[in-house]
């Protein structure tokens, strides 16, 4: 299963310099001092729960409420007016309420990070982080909510219910298959962005470093030959949006090998996979998918041995995406490939959802959305990768940082761009 791993989370957290706790001062003179050195693998358990007690969240206002001028129209009576204006005008509520610019992170708990299905409660602090980065990237308020329940008709309910709070939508660590449809019913139903980042966040990151690895070889989308390791959120969501692109000859891998019409046991997301996936109708497993494949992209638990690898096109491209070990190691790749990313922090060119979900909420917001398109996804993209120019390009550098203040802002412009273009 591709999984993005606790210390990277960690590791972003703490550069973003939140200190939202208890001992603020002492916490972040910690923190300046792990981001001057960028050293993550000096964490300890003492500051990870030091930086974690009592949330990694709060709530601050805008503006002062110190005496009784302030209190009277922040609050009672002045509030009444506010209120009088949304009712006869309720497209006002993102004016004069944060509605506009709040994100729901939501999630059930089962398949949180590399830890599976620990339930609502331990989810919570990664909820709190996905919260902390859209604000430090995007400036977007965002509020953690996890559900005490699996059935997908009860959060589709509760999100529906929670409708007039939110200006968004990000689905987070659901299981799949259960998160396709819990995202296709909430996009039906709500007239909000709604977005299972597992799935569209990490495709959107996957089609750049592929846009800007053809870049420099001089290569185009779609002559290449890939093969996708993983029939989960992850593993759809990229194939969905590299065909998008134009890449034309994809073969998905599940855990019983190639994903092709008429093999038996495929549910109903990888029938449709079958159906648009694999044009030569090969048959078998690893061995069959990789020879002579242009790409190699991993959003699974498995392992491709190094004579697989060899058969790979000459010059090819791996993605190995899961963490902690990624499905093709790292040393065996730079042996048969001419670029590698990983989903790690401690290589280059790592593959990470923080380079799109925040620009991508605040462009559909900025453009008060109704749903996030594909065209939005595929300007994402083209964003993330047009930040690094052709003659910057190398090998290790095909993706910029999650910490360059030029992603948020170009993904945002040109997500609200293409959804104002979708109107």
């Amino acid at each position: 299963m591709y999984t993005r791993s606790l210390s990277d989370l960690l590791y972003y957290l703490s550069e973003v310099k939140l200190t939202q706790i208890t001992d603020k001062e002492k916490m972040h003179d910690r923190v300046e001092s792990a981001a001057d050195g960028d050293d993550i693998h000096s964490l300890t358990e003492q500051e990870i729960f030091d930086y974690h007690h009592d949330g990694k969240l709060d709530v601050s206002l805008k503006a002062p409420l110190d005496n009784q001028r302030a209190l009277s129209v922040a609050y009672t009576p002045g509030v009444a007016i506010a209120c009088k204006k949304i009712y006869d005008e309720p497209e006002t509520v993102r004016d004069y309420t944060w509605a506009g610019r709040l994100v729901a992170v939501v999630s059930d708990g089962t398949a949180v990070l590399g830890l599976g299905n620990i339930g609502p409660e331990a989810a919570l602090p990664v909820m709190e982080g996905k919260c902390a980065l859209f604000k430090e990237f995007a400036g977007l308020n965002a509020i953690p909510i996890v559900l005490d329940t699996t059935d997908i008709d009860e959060i589709v309910e509760t999100c529906i219910r929670l409708r007039p709070s939110l200006g968004a939508i990000n689905l987070e660590d659901i299981s799949a298959p259960r998160c396709f449809e819990v995202e296709d019913r909430l996009v039906e139903a709500l007239d909000i962005p709604v977005m299972h980042d597992d799935q569209h966040g990490t495709a959107v990151v996957v089609l750049a470093g592929i846009t800007n690895a053809c870049r420099l070889t001089g290569r185009k989308l779609e002559d290449l030959k890939v093969v996708i390791s993983g029939a989960g959120a992850a593993g759809v969501a990229i194939t969905k949006i590299i065909m998008n692109a134009g890449i034309k000859d994809v073969v998905v891998l599940d855990s019983r090998g190639i994903v092709s019409k008429g093999r038996d046991n495929l549910n109903p997301v990888k029938e449709e996979l079958a159906d648009i996936t694999n044009p030569d109708n090969l048959m078998g497993g690893q061995a069959e998918a990789l020879e002579g494949a242009d790409l190699f992209i991993g959003v699974s638990a498995g392992h491709v041995p190094e004579e697989i690898v060899r058969t790979m096109a000459d010059d090819a491209f791996i993605f190995s995406l899961s963490n902690p070990d990624p499905e093709i190691p790292v040393d065996i790749a730079k042996r048969h490939a001419a670029i590698v990313a990983t989903g790690r922090s401690d290589y280059p060119n790592q593959l990470n959802n923080v380079l799109a979900f925040p620009g991508i909420f605040k462009g559909a917001l900025d453009a008060n959305a109704k749903g996030i398109t594909d065209e939005m996804l595929l300007a994402a993209a083209d964003a993330i990768a047009g930040v690094i120019d052709l003659d910057e390009l190398t090998p290790e550098y095909i993706v910029p940082s999650p910490l360059d203040p030029r992603v948020c802002p170009a993904v945002s412009a040109a997500v609200k761009a293409a959804a104002l273009g979708d109107q």
